[in-house]
């Protein structure tokens, strides 16, 4: 079947816009999936059709839920029932109570804080503090079939795009104040002007799906759960820009999400939503799907260009940029898919709506990641603005009972450190950037007090440093001393006039280095070093106040709770434990490699870090 035109999509949507009046909706994000959502799919629909309740029942596995930590979750809808870390064995209960229309009560969602059950969705307070506006579909359709996201709206957005003229799509999403939301927060619109208004008869739009920080995975969880929402955003901007081919960049590490897009790729062809004469207007757009090796630099445009090509994938000098000489040395518009999905949205609902969400300089949602020492990770989706109190109390709960918070790293590897006193701070492009941190693609790693914020930034310029391609001396070899210097403080090597050197090098890459990789990689250290320096004096004076770096610390037995039953001496691999059975043991200061065993095996909490 091919559309033709408007009326015939709409036809088409008021016929797969009926279902059976019940439908559970399994969570088959890869986090569910890794919980076993698949096993409970099957189960769920060999208990149904033993039942005889296939026609009163529907079953579907949709796309990530976002609060990944509790997986496999399943939804019954329309109640919104909700059930988290639900087993096989949990189903045939799960089908008779649909049958009697009764809750599971035993299965129900139990609130950590207040120790409550809860029984809707959202009414959990992890999904309480969202907007939801990307996401929001997610937990409902099946993102293998291209009937359920019509029969949600998909594509109205594109054909009402396809009734304006292109400038005025473009007008709109400047109204919106759409910025990107992979990092830099470049407003969209404008960036689409400078494409159009290129010279050139052949252009195109990527889709940067080049998703490499470490614990992000937004864009994953939207390709995987939605994949259509990226397509008719990209038809949306292809048509508004005059292209007429496009690429998504994903990372080959993605394969459910690889397998998702090409399937929606596939399914819009069969309909003519993608290739020739699309419903009936004239414009025509292929799209195709090239997968990275997982080089974290081809996240930014130029290198992501170059390897499309064919070319290692190392940064250019920019001018020109992408949009005046792009893939093969054509006129190129490169977002991200957060960036791309928010286009159906924008245009269905009018740039009004849009701004009525967020900031009047950062309007909309963003996603982020929530990740580390706090009750609830997962997906969150938050209007700009929103405080980081509010995301890691608020929606993720706050650290874990009996430890204190103190930091939160955002913005990816190379976003910034922010302490507790900024918890206040609105989160928007501006706020962030001037704390010293970045908005980035949404990662956000919550730290509490068990965390070495030396350590912390060693850690995130280890991986940038390697990531680096190596092109520019700035961030090759001034990444490289810095991560010397670091290594060596947390290795108690440090020397008087290392925090300094820190900061004068970590200046000259962020300013000399070619691109947005060396020009971000510095964050970390210099976040920290503006926020904890004390910290870093400490490790200058040998101690880790966190007691987190080995060559720091000194483990020792305390003789008045020890009462010599040897747990400790038998897990040593050095032997650097002595004593004699029921009499207190010592360590051989000499001998001990720190690495925690005896303080795991004590059962009298006898061992002592100092």
């Amino acid at each position: 079947m091919r559309l033709r035109g408007p009326e015939e999509l709409a036809e088409l949507r008021e016929r797969v816009g009926r279902g059976p009046p019940l439908t559970v909706a399994v969570c088959g994000g890869t986090g569910c999936r890794a919980f076993g959502a698949e096993a409970v799919l099957s189960t769920l629909r060999r208990e149904i059709d033993r039942a005889g309740l296939s026609g009163d029942i529907g079953v579907k596995m949709t796309g990530c839920h976002g609060f990944c930590e509790r997986g496999p979750i399943v939804v019954v809808r329309p109640q919104g029932l909700f059930y988290p870390g639900l087993k096989p064995e949990h189903v045939p209960r799960l089908v008779e109570s649909l049958r009697r229309d009764r809750l599971m009560e035993e299965l129900l969602y139990v609130d950590p804080v207040s120790g409550r059950r809860i029984a809707r969705e959202e009414e959990v307070p992890f999904y309480q503090g969202q907007q939801r506006v990307v996401l929001a579909a997610n937990g409902h359709l099946d993102p293998t079939s291209i009937q359920d996201y019509i029969a949600t709206g998909g594509y109205a957005a594109l054909a009402k795009a396809l009734q304006m003229p292109p400038e005025e799509v473009i007008e709109e999403i400047k109204r919106s104040g759409l910025r990107g939301r992979g990092g830099a927060g470049f407003p969209t619109g404008r960036k689409w002007e400078f494409c159009r208004a290129a010279p050139g008869q052949k252009k195109y739009v990527i889709c940067n799906a080049d998703e490499g920080d470490p614990g992000a995975y937004m864009d994953r969880s939207v390709l995987e759960g939605n994949p259509h929402s990226v397509i008719e955003g990209m038809l949306i901007g292809a048509y508004a820009i005059g292209a007429d081919e496009g690429y998504v960049y994903v990372r080959a590490e993605y394969p459910l999400a690889v397998k998702h897009l090409r399937t929606a790729i596939t399914q819009a062809e069969e309909l003519g939503l993608l290739g020739e004469n699309i419903l009936g207007s004239g414009f025509s757009f292929r799209l195709h799907v090239f997968e990275g090796a997982g080089a974290f630099v081809c996240g930014e445009e130029t290198a992501l260009l170059a390897s499309i090509e064919g070319r290692r994938g190392q940064p250019r000098p920019r001018p020109p940029f992408p949009a005046q000489k792009g893939l093969w040395g054509r006129p190129t518009n490169i977002n991200n898919v957060e960036t791309w999905a928010n286009v159906p949205h924008i245009i269905a609902r009018g740039a009004d709506w849009f701004r009525s969400l967020g900031t009047e300089g950062s309007p909309g949602t963003k996603i982020f990641s929530l990740t580390g020492k706090v009750r609830n990770t997962g997906l969150v989706e938050v209007p700009m603005g929103i405080t980081l109190r509010e995301i890691i109390f608020g929606i993720g709960g706050g650290p874990p009972e009996g430890k204190a918070f103190k930091a939160v790293q955002i913005g990816g590897p190379s976003g910034g450190c922010l302490p507790e006193e900024l918890l206040d701070l609105p989160v928007d492009y501006e706020s962030l950037t001037g704390a010293g941190a970045m908005m980035g693609s949404g990662g956000m790693v919550v730290l509490d007090e068990d965390a070495c914020m030396v350590d912390m930034a060693r850690f995130f310029l280890e991986f940038t440093q390697a990531e680096s391609c190596g092109q520019c001396p700035p961030c090759r070899l001034g990444t490289k001393r810095m991560l010397e210097i670091l290594t060596r403080i947390t290795e108690g090597r440090g020397r008087e006039g290392d925090l300094e050197v820190l900061e004068e090098l970590g200046w000259g890459v962020k300013e000399a280095s070619l691109c947005a990789l060396g020009g971000t990689a510095p964050n970390p250290v210099l976040s920290t070093l503006r926020y904890f320096r004390a910290e870093y004096q400490a490790h200058l004076e040998g101690r880790c106040p966190a007691r987190a770096c080995r060559a720091l610390i000194t483990y020792r037995i305390d003789e008045e709770i020890c009462v010599g039953c040897g747990a400790c001496a038998k897990v040593c691999p050095q032997g650097a434990i002595s004593g004699e059975p029921g009499q207190p043991h010592r360590i051989t200061v000499e001998l001990c490699i720190r690495c925690g065993a005896c303080l795991a095996a004590c059962p009298k909490g006898a061992i002592r870090v100092a």
